[in-house]
């Protein structure tokens, strides 16, 4: 009898790729053979950090990759528009073409379904052609993925296209309650995906997003990076609103970790070089001291930001590690000034990038400084960090608000970034009065995001249910 063969394929973006990779690995973690497909660009980003580690994979977890169609010098890290539109031109006939050469090649068992980012929609149509289940894979947090979901409404009711300019900007019109959203009250429009403050109907994203996201309804199953208890208003009330089956997974990273075979547990899918002296810092460190600040992979500042942020972090005399980026700063380099590197040389660390996850984990670290992209949240729900959240694009509000406002573990920097704002939140965050009720709610969502993935644990019974209903339900196994 052979392995059920799953074919994984994320969007190739970082805080895309590690969620599938999670999944992929808690899959291979139950019998799963495992085929991760990549592009070619980031085939050769991990290479190029990682050597030799993904070009076989391991046993019976193999690596692929396809073309983009894109030239090489094309900037696949901030023009998303453009990447999203190679993926709906260019990639269905190289991952046809990928699928039944694993279907014809001996030694591999036959693909059993496909497991893809929610958008690259062209997958179900390798999926129909072969007769397998293509599983759609969330990597948004349910309540912005709820968002998403709203665009064609937004556009009904007209709201999409705003009606001036001036609105896009206008603190008080973003403020305003957006009350028929089901599980989701007292949602404003600021907390909705960036996508929509737009004066011009036909702007690729809102028509990517209105298209794509109700495409992807039509999968064999939903899975979400999340759990029930974090999100339960949202996903109840979009489970109530479509006939997909949905399946809460998360934190796959606590989850796969949990499942994990010894081999696969500790790779790395990083697209950067991951820097380890921050590690060795962190030990000179006393308990809960130090804050960590990381604006993730794809956040662009401009030079007066980083200014900003740089003297609100030495003013508030907290011991900081700092990720920076080489592409951090708008139009040229992260160029911090003499003067802060001598103020902070006793007490901050500056690298260009970490394993964060690690970092978060340190009992060092009594906070995290975010842009609240979905990954970082997860990472630091399941530490147990409280956060200072600055959102910027996309789904980072939402996510900012229910931080925030509804599960009680963070704060918001709002406005424009100036020192006196950064400094003041971050001694609330480390020592302020609401300090120490924000580090208890952090670890009541902690021990809630492990009971999830334990024996019995909402997500974990949530994971029998997807195989057993879809990726295995009424399909023999195939010979190889």
């Amino acid at each position: 009898m052979h392995k059920p063969h799953a074919v994984c394929l994320p969007f190739p973006a970082q805080g895309h790729i590690n969620p599938m990779m999670q999944l992929a690995k808690l899959l291979h973690s139950r019998g799963f053979y495992i085929t991760f497909v990549n592009t070619e660009f980031v085939k050769d980003r991990l290479a190029l950090f990682h050597g030799t580690q993904f070009s076989n994979g391991f046993e019976d977890f193999r690596m692929e990759s396809i073309a983009d169609g894109l030239a090489p010098e094309f900037d696949r890290v901030s023009d998303l528009a453009t990447l999203l539109d190679a993926s709906r031109k260019y990639w269905l006939n190289p991952f046809r073409e990928l699928v039944l050469k694993l279907n014809q090649t001996a030694g591999i068992p036959k693909v059993r379904c496909i497991v893809s980012e929610w958008v690259l929609n062209f997958s179900k149509v390798v999926a129909d052609e072969i007769g397998v289940p293509r599983a759609s894979l969330i990597t948004n947090s349910a309540s912005s993925c709820w968002g998403y979901l709203q665009i064609p409404d937004l556009i009904q009711r007209g709201i999409i296209p705003f009606k001036d300019e001036s609105l896009i900007h206008d603190k008080g019109y973003l403020d305003t309650t957006v009350d028929w959203i089901p599980g989701m009250p007292n949602i404003r429009l600021r907390d909705l995906p960036t996508f929509i403050r737009t004066t011009n109907l036909h702007d690729f994203i809102v028509q990517y997003c209105k298209v794509e996201c109700q495409e992807a309804l039509r999968s064999s199953a939903l899975i979400l990076n999340t759990f029930y208890e974090l999100e339960k208003e949202v996903l109840n009330a979009v489970k109530a609103s479509f006939l997909c089956p949905m399946y809460a997974l998360g934190p796959l990273i606590s989850f796969s970790n949990h499942e994990s075979k010894d081999q696969l547990k500790n790779t790395s899918m990083s697209l950067w070089n991951q820097e380890s002296e921050c590690l060795d810092w962190l030990e000179k460190q006393k308990p809960r001291s130090v804050l960590f600040v990381s604006f993730g992979s794809m956040t662009i500042v401009t030079p007066q930001e980083l200014n900003e942020f740089a003297w609100g972090l030495a003013n508030c005399l907290t011991p900081f590690i700092w990720i920076i980026r080489e592409d951090l700063v708008k139009g040229e380099g992260a160029i911090l000034s003499e003067e802060f590197t001598r103020e902070t040389k006793e007490r901050g660390f500056i690298a260009r990038w970490c394993d964060q996850a690690r970092v978060l984990s340190h009992a060092s670290v009594g906070g995290f400084f975010t842009h609240c992209g979905w990954n970082s949240c997860m990472e630091s729900i399941c530490h147990g960090v409280p956060m200072i959240c600055w959102p910027v694009f996309a789904d980072q509000q939402m996510n900012c608000r229910y931080i925030c406002q509804e599960w009680g573990i963070g704060m918001e920097i709002e406005g424009e970034v100036n020192r006196e704002k950064v400094e003041a939140l971050v001694k609330a965050l480390m020592n302020g009065e609401k300090s120490r009720e924000m580090r208890l709610k952090a670890m009541e969502w902690k021990d809630g995001s492990e009971r999830a993935v334990q024996i019995g644990g909402s997500s974990y019974l949530d994971f029998e249910k997807l195989m057993n209903e879809v990726l295995l339900k009424g399909q023999p196994m195939d010979e190889s």
